[in-house]
């Protein structure tokens, strides 16, 4: 099920309902019933893949609370077998093809036989997610930070609880367990607030990131069609689809958690405004990164370690983010970027310093600010192009032919050229639709960076607020993409 469909918006009222007339200590029923329908929604079977990884780590960490923190060794195997078998699943649904068919293509460019079959499985929507929520809790509970949930449906309603289940945020144990086995009472403000984050979100997704799919999507499957300002236009509006596809997700997961009572983590903080990669990497998609933080990053040894070691346990950590992403070169090349990104950025910060200040660039702190935002902005941009290329020769092609005509005005100016620019295959009131929008949302954050925009409306007159919330209304059904386009983190 689609947040952005009519199944969403007549199934969460009537969870939200059943949630407040139940009695509290039964409303964990109401909602790991409705978690597991919403999943089912997309494909029952599939439904047994999360029953089984909920059964292991209950067991597991049942298991693993029988022994002392002291005892560490007596809990490992169970800590393994948990980690084995939500891995196990990853492996067999998204990464088995991937890695069977590098293996015949090496083979054969080796001009040895290869029997190995391919399967045809379908990706489970969301394994991604689940699995690393479930495995974040074995490894909490192997390590003595947080003790074993007892309750094996409230346990169920933790690895599956419906707004944040396909797509994040990916929630740690000691944050949303003991949430849902709290009381939580209806209050009008908490729900207002709630409603108000879930339309922002279904904002960025219908405004700004469907238009914007319909431009992207023309280019960038076929990108042979097109060169020059074209490939960069298109590379700065996926840089915004992408942004504003999978922040409005978590925005709408947030906020309908908090319609209910519920308190889910931040993923996203303005991160086109960082001054730095590690900046940026702080900002972006924050559940996970600061997930391989937490379990890779620091078990690796982190920046505890000689120089060389501390490159390696970043570049690593980023190579298997890239990997997380999807089973394709191009991912894996994207969290390779990033990895040598950071480790650059290590390596010749005193450099860059030097030369700051040397330009003279320090005694402007404004104007530095924004050359660090807009060089930050253009690395990845360059990283996106491999992240959304369909291959890897495709993304070579982009980035080859990007800067193909730029120098010859004439050419960037004649018809053709200009129609590709404004995308008028999509028709130019997308183009400006999705311009107007992306400029609607920057100032938004502009003015978040000083307060909430929300708390800003909510002083003003009711005929005023209401005016707003209905002119939000009417523009978004007038001018948003409505074809029940999934979320790209789907995918992943």
């Amino acid at each position: 099920m689609l947040f952005n469909s009519t199944e969403f918006f007549l199934f969460f009222p009537v969870v939200v309902t059943l949630y407040f007339l139940t009695p509290p200590h039964r409303r964990w029923l109401i909602l790991l019933l409705a978690s597991y329908y919403f999943y089912a929604s997309w494909k029952p079977a599939y439904t047994l893949i999360l029953i089984i990884s909920t059964i292991v780590d209950y067991s597991c960490g049942r298991a693993m609370g029988r022994y002392s923190d002291d005892e560490k060794t007596k809990r490992r195997p169970f800590l393994y077998l948990s980690l084995l078998s939500n891995l196990g699943i990853l492996l067999l649904f998204k990464y088995y093809n991937f890695f069977n068919d590098s293996a015949r293509d090496l083979a054969q460019a080796l001009d040895m036989g290869y029997a190995m079959p391919a399967f045809e499985l379908l990706l489970p929507m969301g394994i991604s997610f689940y699995t690393f929520q479930t495995m974040s809790y074995s490894i909490d509970v192997y390590q003595g930070r947080i003790k074993p949930e007892r309750h094996l449906g409230v346990f169920a309603l933790f690895v599956s609880f419906f707004p944040q289940l396909v797509a994040g945020p990916i929630e740690r144990a000691g944050n949303l367990l003991g949430q849902l086995k709290a009381t939580h009472g209806f209050s009008y403000n908490r729900i207002v607030g709630g409603l108000k984050r879930m339309g922002w979100g279904f904002f960025k997704k219908i405004m700004i990131a469907d238009n914007l799919a319909l431009m992207v999507n023309q280019v960038y499957n076929n990108p042979t069609d097109y060169e020059g300002i074209t490939l960069i236009i298109a590379t700065v509006f996926f840089a915004f689809q992408i942004y504003c596809d999978f922040s409005g997700y978590s925005d709408i997961a947030i906020g309908a958690a908090q319609v209910m009572g519920f308190r889910l983590m931040e993923n996203f903080r303005r991160p086109y405004f960082s001054k730095s990669i590690s900046e940026f990497w702080s900002r972006w998609h924050i559940s996970l990164s600061s997930w391989f933080r937490d379990y890779l990053y620091i078990p690796l040894g982190g920046n505890r370690v000689v120089k060389w070691r501390w490159y390696y346990n970043l570049f690593i950590t980023f190579l298997v983010s890239g990997l997380w992403h999807g089973a394709n070169w191009t991912f894996v090349v994207w969290g390779a970027l990033h990895g040598f990104y950071l480790v650059f950025a290590i390596v010749t910060a005193k450099q860059r310093d030097t030369l700051a200040k040397a330009s003279g660039l320090t005694s402007w702190p404004v104007l530095y600010k924004w050359v660090q935002v807009l060089s930050v902005f253009a690395l990845v941009l360059f990283s996106w192009v491999f992240f959304r290329a369909n291959n890897i020769g495709e993304a070579f092609y982009i980035i080859q032919s990007s800067f193909t005509g730029l120098g010859n005005i004439r050419l960037l100016l004649s018809g053709v050229d200009l129609q590709h620019i404004l995308f008028m295959d999509q028709g130019f009131k997308v183009f400006a639709v999705s311009v107007v929008a992306i400029l609607i949302m920057e100032t938004v954050h502009l003015i978040q960076r000083r307060g909430s925009v929300s708390q800003l409306i909510s002083r003003r007159p009711a005929v005023v607020r209401w005016a707003i919330y209905y002119v939000a209304i009417i523009v978004v059904l007038l001018f948003g993409q409505f074809g029940q386009q999934e979320f790209i983190y789907f995918q992943f």
